[in-house]
């Protein structure tokens, strides 16, 4: 390119400039920007930088003067991100398990460029994904696109579901037969990422680990199904009452907890349960959940501080969980 053309470019790479070099705690002064821009083959001399950055104000851009004998100088103050939301937005990544390694440090390289180039540096600092458990299928992104579109079109989709085998590969279930289902919406849950659809053929709503789903396809001539289960369907509701994601069967219970569990239950079933005080030491909470291992496991995880007051088959059906749990550990029968 000519120096002509580098020259009318000008403002574009002061802009850049300071987008990349400047931030609070370092400030470039007129000359520190007639060199950045010479390394761009740009002629400049000082004059016309004042002249560029009061263009630039004019335009909106936040430029800010400071004055001092030493360290004085413009930098970028306006910018779309503060440092502390851009160190919230690469920890959500790096916890993101639905996000492979390759994807997390793709998407923390791009959110580096919202910073200066200092301010980049205390990013990467914090940026520890190489030994975290992240999924493996790197499709994430078209898969999530596909799933939205068939959402945004009413349209059904296909795919093969995967789960690990014992030789740590991820194959497909029922010998790679393709399910069939109208996606309505997306969640995280547990830090995985879900779709929820509704299945024709069982005329009931299911979920699907995003990042497990493969060979997607949106059905362009199948209209979507399920409608009138989903016209006063929460997303909140469904991912509280169901442990894990894992299904099951959908019970009314009433369970009993000590009072230092409170934080607890708000936690898992928010501020609306219904919540009853039974004696000084324990109360009471009526909520509706997917009797499964999951919700048995949440359970008992919380000690003997929580119970199953009703209905009697749940309490009963835990029992027998406990019982056979239990089972497993006495007379050397783990193994066996």
């Amino acid at each position: 390119m000519a120096k002509s053309s580098h020259q009318k470019l000008k403002l574009l790479y002061l802009l850049k400039i300071l987008t990349e070099q400047s931030d609070e705690e370092h400030c470039l002064s007129a000359q520190a920007l007639i060199d950045a821009l010479a390394d761009y083959e740009i002629r400049a001399e000082r004059k016309s930088i004042y002249d560029d950055i009061a263009q630039l104000i004019d335009f909106g851009c936040d430029i800010v003067l400071v004055k001092a004998k030493t360290g004085g100088g413009y930098y970028l103050a306006g910018r779309d991100f503060e440092l502390a939301e851009l160190k919230l937005l690469v920890e959500t990544v790096q916890a993101s398990r639905f996000l492979t390694v390759n994807k997390s440090r793709e998407l923390i390289s791009k959110i580096e460029k919202l910073a200066s180039k200092a301010q980049a540096g205390q990013l990467q600092r914090q940026v520890y994904v190489a030994n975290r458990v992240k999924a493996a299928n790197e499709s994430i992104y078209y898969v999530v696109d596909d799933i939205h579109r068939a959402i945004q079109n009413n349209r059904q989709i296909s795919f093969q579901y995967l789960e690990w085998n014992l030789d740590r590969e991820l194959v497909p279930r029922r010998n790679g037969k393709p399910y069939q289902v109208s996606p309505w919406a997306l969640t995280c849950k547990d830090e995985n990422y879900y779709m929820i659809a509704h299945d024709s053929e069982e005329d009931k709503i299911k979920h699907f680990r995003v990042d497990k789903m493969a060979k997607i396809e949106v059905l362009e001539d199948r209209k979507r199904e399920g409608a009138a289960l989903f016209e006063r369907f929460d997303i909140a509701d469904y991912s509280n009452k169901t442990f894990g994601m894992f299904g099951g069967k959908e019970e009314t219970v009433t369970l009993l907890f000590e009072n230092s569990l409170i934080g607890v239950v708000m936690d898992r079933f928010g501020r609306e349960a219904a919540v009853r005080r039974r004696d000084e030491g324990h109360f009471s909470v009526r909520v509706q959940v997917a009797v499964s291992g999951q919700f048995f496991g949440w359970l008992t995880g919380l000690g003997p501080g929580a119970g199953i007051l009703a209905p009697s088959s749940v309490a009963e059906a835990y029992r027998s969980h406990l019982e056979e749990t239990l089972a497993r550990y006495t007379n050397d029968t783990l193994c066996q």
